[in-house]
């Protein structure tokens, strides 16, 4: 049997430990509530929850933990048809979320291409559900596509968001074979331009991994095509393998290539962008820089409501 192969120094990470991080593990099982941090193994879950003085970061997955779609990334739960939603959900989930001492939280979903709506009236819901309990906390949502529905996009993007994030996962060559056929890289750009359309207020970010058999100038692609669609907030991180049955990862990029990939994305005109092996779409996302961004766009969008 051949000795697996051992991981670069920098893709690995300490134990999660800390009161905020015991605290906020013990109250998502008492609520079963599941969260992305844990579903999907992420390797920041210490750092982001362990976060002091309001930025910790939780990323709470809502409409169940099976997902209709099989990205050959993702290390998610697939059926054709997952269980029925919960309508009690949205309560429950704020209610949860107003109790914790973080300043922001990220509101996540699997896709549910079974449902009319794929979901958005219920993600509208949670999100408007934990504004109502807490105005002050930062929230985003990492949507799904909605199959490119406008309409269902802006539902969400519209429920009270200060960040709207939809991944385009990885260059526009390789999303065939990385992402569901029912994805696809032109129908996210669509989705995250519409968002930015159709609330201004909220800032637009969206992510994605090296590693999956990209070339830099690609790289480059996708950054100018996020930034023409109005996203200003970009994050990259290393694809890594969840088990032998996903895709193989086609190179490990060092740390410095990630800091070069941050240092150009900002020359480009991205007004945040996190970079690093370990980076997740929702990596430190209530950090200061990110909160102090998203409650600048929210204080523009009503400084120019009020001047009309």
């Amino acid at each position: 049997r051949p000795a697996r192969e051992r991981k670069p120094e920098w893709l690995r990470v300490e134990r999660p430990t800390g009161e905020n991080y015991h605290r906020l593990k013990k109250s998502l099982k008492s609520l079963k509530l599941a969260t992305v941090c844990e579903e999907a193994r992420c390797p920041n879950i210490g750092e982001c929850w362990g976060g002091k003085e309001g930025t910790a970061t939780a990323t709470i997955m809502v409409m169940g933990d099976t997902c209709t779609r099989a990205c050959r990334f993702c290390n998610i739960k697939t059926a054709r048809a997952p269980a029925a939603l919960d309508p009690d959900e949205p309560r429950k989930t704020a209610e949860a979320v107003a109790s914790w001492d973080i300043g922001y939280v990220v509101i996540t979903s699997v896709d549910r291409d079974d449902i009319a709506d794929g979901g958005a009236s219920h993600l509208a819901s949670v999100i408007a559900e934990i504004k109502a309990r807490k105005p002050e906390l930062m929230v985003e949502c990492l949507s799904p596509d909605f199959a490119g529905d406008e309409a269902l996009v802006g539902q969400v993007a519209s429920a009270g968001l200060n960040v709207f994030a939809h991944n385009i996962e990885t260059v526009e060559r390789c999303t065939p074979f990385v992402r569901d056929r029912r994805a696809n890289y032109a129908q996210s750009l669509r989705v995250l331009e519409a968002a930015r359309r159709l609330a201004p207020g909220i800032a637009t970010k969206s992510s994605i991994m090296l590693g999956c058999g990209e070339e830099p100038e690609e790289v480059r692609q996708a950054m100018r095509d996020l930034l023409s669609a109005g996203v200003e907030i970009c994050t990259l991180g290393q694809y890594l393998q969840p088990s032998k049955r996903h895709m193989k990862v086609a190179r490990q990029l060092p740390p410095e290539e990630y800091e070069a990939w941050r240092l150009e994305g900002m020359a480009m005109g991205f007004k945040y962008v996190a970079s690093g092996p370990l980076v997740r779409s929702s990596y430190r996302a209530g950090e200061f820089f990110l909160e102090a961004f998203a409650k600048e766009r929210a204080a523009e969008a009503k400084a120019a409501g009020q001047s009309h």
